[in-house]
């Protein structure tokens, strides 16, 4: 049996190639995530694991009610959060299961391309 390592010569070649950790690696979705104020407030959504108005995640996570609104926003447009209106209110829900989803699946293409280190430098990708 033969493994073929997955490994590069330079990182202009690895660019190259397309994997699914290419898709996975989303900027929008870590751009969310950097954010302290926008951490806080989604483990305060996840923890909840219900809808939540602006208002009381404002109240839960002890800060100003037009920052939370903004962060929650950013949070729903990286697809973190759903967003319903029902007339004058905003409800928010965490997507608990495609977040854990996107992160599994992450670390299964991290691992897939670590899971045959070429120690020795002999070896070649086809």
């Amino acid at each position: 049996m033969t493994q073929v390592c997955k490994q590069y010569a330079t990182p202009k070649h690895a660019s190259k190639k397309r994997a699914k950790i290419d898709k996975l690696l989303d900027p929008e979705l870590f751009k969310a995530l950097a954010d302290p104020n926008r951490a806080r407030v989604l483990a305060c959504m996840i923890k909840c694991a219900r809808p939540c108005s602006v208002t009381e995640v404002a109240e839960c996570c002890s800060v100003d009610f037009s920052m939370v609104a903004r962060q929650l926003s950013v949070l729903a447009k990286a697809g973190i959060l759903d967003a319903n209106k029902e007339g004058r209110t905003m409800w928010y829900t965490a997507r608990n299961e495609h977040l854990s989803d996107v992160f599994h699946a992450l670390a299964e293409a991290i691992e897939e391309w670590s899971a045959h280190p070429c120690v020795d430098g002999s070896c070649h990708n086809a």
